[in-house]
């Protein structure tokens, strides 16, 4: 579960934060008059999981600028 502090908390204790983010791996919420702005989370070297399984799932790529199933769409009018 995410914690949530407010900027004015976040501001002078921001390295503290950093640390526990950093160490812990949890998520942090950062609030402006109590609704969320930013979320501080560990930096991670390996891609995400959806990334993961999309990896190599392209089978072929003919040509870049031509729609992908052009005759599904209906023509906006």
């Amino acid at each position: 579960m995410s914690k949530a502090v407010s900027k004015s908390q976040f501001k002078p204790r921001s390295l503290e934060f950093f640390r526990r983010v950093q160490e812990t791996g949890e998520e942090l919420i950062i609030t402006d008059r109590g609704k969320p702005v930013l979320k501080l989370v560990p930096y991670h070297e390996e891609p995400d999981l959806a990334m993961a399984r999309l990896r190599n799932s392209v089978v072929s790529y003919r040509d870049p600028l031509e729609p992908v199933a052009a005759n599904e769409w209906e023509a906006l009018s």
